[in-house]
């Protein structure tokens, strides 16, 4: 009991005089290589493999799949069927 009224003391001082600040996550430290490297790469274009471009698509990059058949990418993606098995890799 002692020690939470002196946290919550210490707490509320560092509170009071903006000692307290809340830090953004840094989540790309969690992020793996390969989200890394689609996350920078912003088009189609510069996408070098299949899953490559699956990636880009399951990280928010809906322009990837421009005419919305499931293939993103379609410059280095040939098939819906290797698409659906990269995603299932990825577990996206």
């Amino acid at each position: 009991m002692k020690h939470a009224l002196i946290l919550a003391i210490c707490v509320a001082v560092l509170a009071a005089s903006g000692g307290l600040r809340a830090q953004p996550l840094d989540m790309s430290a969690q992020l793996t290589e390969p989200v890394r490297l689609a996350q920078a790469r912003k088009t189609c274009k510069q996408v070098s493999s299949c899953e490559e471009a699956v990636i880009l698509w399951c990280s928010g990059y809906d322009r990837a799949d421009g005419d919305d058949d499931g293939i993103p990418c379609e410059n280095v993606c040939p098939s819906k069927r290797l698409v659906d098995q990269i995603r299932r890799q990825i577990g996206c």
